[in-house]
Formats: C-alpha cells, sequence, structure tokens
C-alpha cells in the first residue's frame, strides 16, 4: 500500500514539475535568465527518477 502510495505521489510530482518547466520556457521567452530552464530541467529530472524508482518497486520480482 505504501509503495502505491509513494507512486501516486511521485505522478504529481511530475506534473508539478512539467507545469513548472513550462512556466520556466515561457519566462525565458519573455526575458527571463535562462537559469529558469534549467532549475525546471533539474527539478523535472528528479521528479521523474523518483517515478521510474517507485515504479519499479511495484512490478513483481521475477520468479526462476
Amino acid at each position: 500500500m505504501t509503495n502505491r502510495l509513494s507512486t501516486l505521489i511521485s505522478a504529481f510530482g511530475v506534473l508539478t514539475s512539467t507545469l513548472l518547466l513550462a512556466f520556466a520556457v515561457r519566462e525565458y521567452r519573455s526575458g527571463a535568465s535562462a537559469l529558469w530552464i534549467g532549475g525546471g530541467a533539474v527539478l523535472f529530472l528528479g521528479a521523474l527518477y523518483a517515478l521510474v524508482r517507485d515504479v519499479r518497486r511495484l512490478r513483481p520480482a521475477p520468479t526462476t
């Protein structure tokens, strides 16, 4: 149960970081610093890594 909850939280994190990255791109096009895109990309990749890690935990262990 806790693994499913963690995966759900990670999915919302990816959604939030995607919105932040879109905001960063819009700000950069308006003349803001390129650090906005760098920060947004770092947050997005970190959230995506957490989601992939949590999804892998949900998969059943291989049987031999």
